[in-house]
């Protein structure tokens, strides 16, 4: 009984160690506003916003990831939570370069954002 009680504590620590705590946290719902737009630029050009939308699809079409900047300059990288992952650019072709609102469940893991999105409109708003 003894030993038992020793592995079933001991399994616990190495697993308790094994896991960086506050590195990862579940998935939350959110609603976000903002634009969708090509990671390079979101990253290499300190953008606000998209240049144009021919712009950002062009990006897009050549193989960068489009991702969703809100009002506060987060950037969330939108994610598959399908297995296999599936890319997400298809999806967000139509809204590049546009302002959105966004529902669905953010992931967050070490300052990074993944989003699933569940819903996605174009909020009319222009650049």
């Amino acid at each position: 009984m003894m030993k038992k009680l020793l592995v079933v504590v001991a399994a616990t620590l190495l697993w308790g160690l094994a896991i960086p705590h506050g590195a990862w946290s579940a998935a939350r719902a959110v609603t976000i506003n903002g634009y969708v737009l090509d990671s390079a630029c979101a990253f290499t050009k300190n953008l606000k916003k998209p240049i144009s939308p021919e712009c950002a699809v062009a990006c897009a079409k050549a193989g960068s990831p489009l991702v969703l900047m809100s009002g506060d300059g987060t950037i969330y990288l939108p994610i598959s939570d399908a297995t296999p992952a599936q890319g997400q650019n298809s999806r967000l072709m139509k809204f590049a370069g546009k302002r959105v609102t966004v529902t669905g469940r953010v992931y967050d893991r070490n300052g990074a954002h993944g989003l699933v999105i569940e819903k996605i409109v174009a909020t009319g708003q222009g650049m």
